[in-house]
């Protein structure tokens, strides 16, 4: 149906409409994206940062990273790393000064299968932030969905009240484990399970309703919201603003500056497809899910396989990119150092 201009014009945009039933997260290291959308939360990733670095206007950012790095020292290898930390932390602080809630930051995907290795990091990264004057209160450690992931977040919570974010979630059983760990949020990945369905399946697209990922999130929030699990269910990886539509009324979506700019032109009336009162009378059953249980039933859903393993390898090959990108700055002898 359409609307009348005048009515266009009375009408709230798509995107104010979402606000109104969910928190919307940029996800993005953009600090001008966040200025136009003016999002509650932020989210990075290796990705985005290796992409926000390679732009003119974030040099200086690069810049001191890079002198941070040289100025602790140690084996070019610890001062690459040490680099590298502090360029995820200067983005986020950098971020934290335009949004009024948190930013997520990553622990390196190349630690997915060590609990203590998480652990470790992800302190660091909180005690970067303290360094610049921000409390772990308003930063969530980005984590891979893995076991050992998962345990490590369980142990930040319950230890050091640091809040996590669990990433690279694609099957329930990686959501029922979070929820039984005590974590902050999961981050879903809606689009990155179409791409699998797509690419392995009869079927090229689908409606939102019936969209894969919009599935597997709208049943990871009815089974969170029936059992009272605190754990807050943000919706990622989008492919389109149908998947986002579908989703209105989860707790939270984190969207692209590009469907963010979408969903700011369009003028449709939006109304909640998740709610509470709808996930109290699924028929859902409670599961508990030990180490042995988790991997198996997390193993018997080849989708789920085949996109976390992807998805770790991919945010690995993005870190040694940015590695390599602040290694050239810090030791090659174009530098004249």
């Amino acid at each position: 149906m359409s609307v009348s201009p005048v009515k266009r014009q009375k009408m709230e945009s798509a995107l104010d409409q979402l606000k109104h039933h969910t928190t919307v997260v940029a996800d993005t290291g953009d600090f001008n994206a966040i200025d136009e959308y003016k999002p509650l939360d932020a989210t990075t990733n290796p990705s985005l940062i290796l992409a926000a670095a390679q732009m003119p206007v974030y040099q200086k950012l690069v810049d001191d990273a890079v002198a941070y790095g040289k100025k602790l020292g140690g084996s070019e290898e610890e001062q690459i790393k040490n680099a590298s930390d502090k360029l995820f932390v200067l983005f986020g602080a950098e971020i934290l000064k335009r949004i009024p809630g948190r930013v997520s930051t990553e622990v390196d995907a190349r630690l997915s299968f060590d609990k203590e290795g998480m652990i470790q990091r992800a302190r660091r990264l909180i005690d970067l932030y303290k360094e610049v004057g921000i409390g772990k209160d308003r930063i969530l450690i980005k984590l891979s969905s893995t076991w050992e992931g998962i345990q490590a977040g369980r142990v930040l919570e319950a230890e050091y009240g640091i809040h996590c974010n669990m990433t690279l979630l694609f099957s329930f059983a990686q959501a029922v484990a979070c929820a039984e760990a005590g974590v902050t949020l999961i981050s879903p990945f809606v689009g990155r399970i179409l791409d699998w369905y797509v690419a392995n399946g009869d079927k090229k697209t689908y409606e939102p309703s019936e969209d894969p990922g919009v599935k597997s999130v709208t049943k990871i929030y009815n089974y969170y919201k029936k059992f009272g699990y605190k754990t807050i269910v943000m919706g990622a990886s989008f492919r389109n603003t149908g998947q986002i539509k579908a989703l209105t009324g989860c707790d939270y979506l984190t969207i692209s500056p590009k469907l963010l700019a979408e969903l700011s032109k369009e003028h449709i009336k939006l109304t909640p497809t998740l709610s509470l009162k709808e996930a109290q009378a699924c028929d859902l059953e409670k599961i508990h899910l030990d180490e042995k249980a988790f991997r198996w039933h997390h193993n018997e859903d080849q989708m789920a396989v085949e996109k976390l393993s992807d998805g770790i390898r991919r945010f690995a090959a993005d870190a040694v990119k940015l590695e390599r990108m602040l290694k050239e700055r810090m030791f090659s002898t174009e530098n004249g150092k």
